[in-house]
């Protein structure tokens, strides 16, 4: 007998209430909100960073302390975007639009409330739609057969193309990187060597560890060496949190926002469940809408909580967003489900419909963190603003050595090896080389990760299929599939259309150079002539 949801749940809030759960929460969202509030830092480096501490944890709490940190990270960007004008991460980009003139205005704490709140709300409202679609979609996706996780995986490497912002060259070179280092080593299913020139060490390949941590953190330390001495020299607003009551806002004024908080939860929940989209788009386009639909749309920008409201709980919505496809499917939308998807998979755990059927207590226990840690995250980040304010002038020529150290004392952890450390500073030079030439990196973990499973995939369907009598050739199950022919339509059609905007771009930019007379790089940059 399959246990109720109600059991599930249940369950799934008792695995996590331990004590050594809910001090894995108080951490985990605690490094998450330093990690977003301090420009430089990121809900991407946060979970590479955490992956190795959690290789020796049971997998429940393995993903409670990395939702922990991409919950608390997300909401943290709030605190430099309102005190600094600098977003802690692209997800509150829209944030610094109101909440940094509200703080000039001596309205800090009111800001900070604000924003705090709404995130806590956007993030929980997200969670129940997860809850309620997932387990629902899984149960629709449970037929799925090789073939159609083939499919899937083909639809997901066209993100690839989405991921990559206007330079769809680079991201295609980056996604066909990733795949070609997934395949040093041992080939699944027939077990030849590949691309290990003899050595013993990469006959395992490259750990997927070693590569995230190498890429996004080493790489983002590298990066950083380079404007060495060059702080952010903007002054701190600093709020007096002495003399606030409650959130510092008024019940009217959060009644008066229910409208914008339900369309910008909607918006930011719809932009998650689209893969390669994320919260930096959807805070930009919740706070438009919100102009757009506003009765005093010319006060946005000059300090009102309108703006704020939206950013922030569109940005939280789209962490729920995001889990669904990542959950029910194995298809990451951005980076840090990317990391996510890793950090599953280091456990044993494919994400997937059949995960639903054969895991649902760790499934409803990732639930279950998720809302513990949107609470913890609502009364840490309020009540510990004082010490969050502090972190933000740490120099970073103190602050990214130690980070420096961690990554090279996690790699070695993973299988006391020397040559994980060096993996880990060759990709660190990799992601750095990538940010020079200005490759997007999130399709090389696209095509790290998800090139292996279609591999595998349609390596499978052929052998199972190749000497079936019921089928004129091994690929014929795959084009009378209608769940194949869905997702190879929806591939097709989002490549159709990224080569629509691109050639709709092109001609605009051509246009305007031509009008203009100035000149642009291949990402729409304006290059100085005289250069």
């Amino acid at each position: 007998m399959e246990p109720s949801t109600l059991n599930l749940i249940t369950d799934g809030f008792a695995s996590v209430c331990t004590p050594y759960g809910l001090l894995l929460v108080i951490v985990g969202v605690a490094v998450g909100i330093v990690f977003g509030a301090i420009p430089g830092l990121s809900a991407t480096m946060a979970v590479a960073l955490f992956l190795p501490v959690t290789y020796g944890m049971d997998k429940s709490y393995a993903m409670t302390i990395l939702m922990s940190l991409y919950i608390g990270a997300v909401s943290g960007g709030l605190i430099s975007a309102i005190l600094l004008r600098i977003p802690g991460t692209p997800s509150s980009v829209a944030t610094c639009f109101d909440g940094h003139p509200l703080a000039m205005k001596g309205q800090a704490p009111k800001a900070l409330g604000v924003g705090i709140v709404f995130s806590f709300v956007g993030t929980i409202l997200s969670i129940l739609a997860l809850m309620f679609i997932a387990p629902v979609l899984a149960r629709f996706a449970i037929e799925f057969g090789n073939y159609e996780y083939f499919c899937i995986a083909l639809f997901s490497l066209t993100m690839i193309a989405t991921l990559s912002g206007n330079a769809v060259i680079k991201g295609i070179f980056s996604g066909a990187l990733g795949f070609m280092f997934a395949t040093v080593g041992i080939a699944p299913i027939d077990s030849a060597q590949r691309f290990t020139f003899g050595s013993i060490q990469l006959m395992s390949g490259f750990d997927m560890l070693t590569v995230m941590i190498g890429l996004f953190a080493v790489g983002e330390i590298i990066a950083a060496a380079r404007n060495a001495g060059q702080e952010y020299k903007e002054e701190i607003t600093q709020p007096d949190m002495k003399s606030i009551k409650g959130f510092g806002f008024s019940w009217a004024e959060f009644m008066s926002q229910q409208v914008n908080m339900i369309r910008s939860s909607l918006i930011g929940i719809g932009i998650g469940i689209l893969p390669g989209i994320g919260g930096g788009t959807a805070n930009i386009l919740a706070y438009s809408v919100a102009k757009n639909q506003s009765k005093y749309p010319e006060k946005f920008g000059t300090g009102i909580i309108d703006g704020v409201v939206a950013s922030e709980t569109s940005n939280n919505a789209a962490i729920g967003g995001a889990m669904i496809p990542l959950l029910t499917l194995g298809i990451p939308g951005d980076t840090v489900t990317a990391m996510l998807l890793g950090g599953l998979m280091i456990h044993g755990m494919t994400p997937g419909p059949r995960l639903f059927v054969e895991q649902p207590h760790f499934v409803y226990s990732i639930f279950a963190s998720m809302v513990i840690a949107t609470f913890a995250m609502l009364f840490l980040e309020f009540y510990g603003l004082r010490v969050f304010v502090k972190l933000l002038s740490i120099p970073k020529h103190i602050l990214l050595p130690v980070i420096f150290c961690l990554c090279g004392v996690g790699a070695y952890g993973l299988n006391s090896r020397t040559f994980d450390m060096w993996s880990v500073i060759i990709f660190g030079v990799l992601g750095f080389v990538f940010s020079v030439f200005r490759i997007p990196i999130a399709p090389f973990i696209l095509g790290f990760i998800l090139g292996p499973m279609a591999e595998t995939n349609l390596r499978r369907g052929l052998g199972l299929y190749q000497n079936n009598p019921e089928y004129s050739n091994a690929l014929e199950p795959m084009y009378t599939s209608p769940i194949c022919l869905f997702f190879l339509g929806i591939a097709v059609i989002s490549v159709c259309l990224t080569v629509y905007k691109q050639i709709k771009r092109g001609r605009q930019v051509k246009l305007f150079r031509t009008a203009s007379g100035k000149t642009f790089n291949e990402n729409g940059e304006e290059e100085d002539p005289t250069i």
